[in-house]
């Protein structure tokens, strides 16, 4: 299982997307494809939607990611003080198939 992810800490109620660079998961020529999955593990207070692999390049935390190799998702409804965890999953076009799997560790405040 892949190590947690931690996001940077997110404001209370803010609507925010979230863009999660997978590019050193995957090998040159590999892409993620199909709908990402992103549920929350911890509480019933997020409103995620929006879910999708990057259709063109996007930068993320100053690096330039390529189309294909980034999930983007949005977010809202989060509650001050609390520290979320999600569960993100999204299928790849190596052979044969494999999902990547994440937990997403993202602060509140």
């Amino acid at each position: 299982m892949a190590l947690p992810l931690h996001l940077p800490p997110v404001s209370a109620g803010a609507k925010r997307i979230v863009s999660l660079d997978l590019t050193d998961d995957l090998d040159s020529s590999e892409t993620l494809t199909g709908t990402p999955t992103v549920t929350e593990v911890t509480t019933t207070d997020l409103t995620l939607a929006n879910k999708q692999v990057n259709s063109g390049s996007i930068t993320v935390l100053g690096r330039t990611v390529t189309a294909g190799k980034a999930i983007q998702f949005t977010t809202m409804g989060q509650v001050a003080g609390t520290v979320y965890s999600l569960s993100v999953s999204c299928a790849t076009t190596t052979t044969p198939a494999e999902t990547l799997t994440y937990t997403v560790i993202m602060p509140c405040v």
